[in-house]
């Protein structure tokens, strides 16, 4: 095998996930130890630019499967794909994200490969010449560390863990088209059924806010998805809150839902159980509304307000109305 690191640029309608720039900026690490390169590969169709964007976030390479088979992500079109690639160009290390995608595509190139995999990892480094990685067991409660055996080494990164790296403006990289892997699917997607209109998904949003058991219901949610529509943000949830069937599992943060870094998180009726403040603590500035001034999210907050979450919340809302129309 050789020296230089490749990861899966994951895409969805033409745009890069976050977690793809993430993975960049600790390969390019893992690659530099090894005295290697860090390269991408992204698939799908129509791609555009998203080659250059891979080059200004520092992938010396980009190797491109544009074709109309790969516009929906296919688990045997991308894994016969994906699978020829590595054979050709042999990767030290491949790394994929752990999205829905990445947990699926991840076990089935590991297999079809013959190598192990080491899953939702929280931190990669070189340790000699092999790849450590660390990744949380028996929900968070304690960590592992683990080394694999055979080549390439796989491993999938949780995002929103590790920092991208700054994107160098006018940076190029050499661009190698490749083609989609022969061979039929078995199986093929007929429909993809998305968010509800105008959603964002909390792993990519720079603002979220979010609700929790303080909501009493599903009702309760509909200041929480009224301000989230103000301030253009995506709407979380905390793992009661699901529990209870008041909102989708797509939305909870926290250690058994999604890992998030944004900007602003506004928590609204959220204690602040250890397992939600594991999902969100990088958040840039965090604005806590609870009317039980003990509760643990204050420790953790940059701004708390201590009230009804159905009086503070429309009031925040009519404030930021105001600010955003100036």
């Amino acid at each position: 095998m050789g020296n230089k690191v490749l990861i899966v640029a994951e895409q969805r309608d033409g745009v890069l996930k976050k977690v793809a720039f993430e993975m960049l900026g600790v390969g390019a690490e893992l690659a530099a130890a090894l005295g290697g390169g860090v390269e991408a590969v992204v698939l799908g169709t129509d791609l555009g630019s998203l080659p250059d964007s891979l080059a200004e976030a520092g992938a010396t390479k980009v190797y491109v499967a544009d074709d109309p088979a790969l516009a929906t992500y296919s688990s045997e079109g991308y894994t016969q794909t994906l699978a020829a690639l590595c054979e050709r160009v042999e990767p030290a290390i491949l790394l994929i994200g752990a999205t829905a995608m990445g947990r699926d595509l991840a076990p089935r190139l590991a297999a079809r490969l013959g190598v192990g995999l080491a899953s939702d990892c929280t931190a990669l480094q070189i340790d000699g010449e092999r790849l450590l990685a660390t990744r949380p067991i028996f929900a968070g409660k304690a960590l592992a560390k683990v080394k694999l055996n055979g080549d390439p080494q796989i491993a999938t990164l949780r995002p929103n863990v590790l920092a991208a790296p700054e994107p160098v403006t006018g940076k190029t990289a050499e661009v190698e088209a490749i083609a989609k892997a022969a061979g039929e699917s078995r199986a093929k997607v007929v429909q993809i059924l998305g968010a509800g209109e105008g959603e964002i998904d909390v792993a990519e949003a720079d603002i979220i806010v979010s609700g929790g058991r303080g909501v009493g219901g599903p009702e309760g949610f509909a200041p929480v998805r009224s301000l989230a529509k103000t301030l253009r943000a995506a709407v979380g949830a905390s793992r009661a809150a699901v529990d209870a069937g008041w909102i989708e599992h797509a939305h909870q943060v926290g250690q058994t839902g999604k890992t998030v870094t944004p900007n602003l998180y506004i928590a609204c009726g959220i204690s602040g159980a250890i397992q939600h403040l594991a999902g969100m603590k990088t958040s840039k500035v965090i604005v806590a509304v609870n009317k039980d001034p003990e509760a643990p999210i204050f420790k953790l907050a940059n701004y708390g307000i201590v009230g009804d979450l159905f009086e503070v919340v429309p009031q925040l809302e009519k404030e930021f109305k105001t600010l955003l129309s100036e």
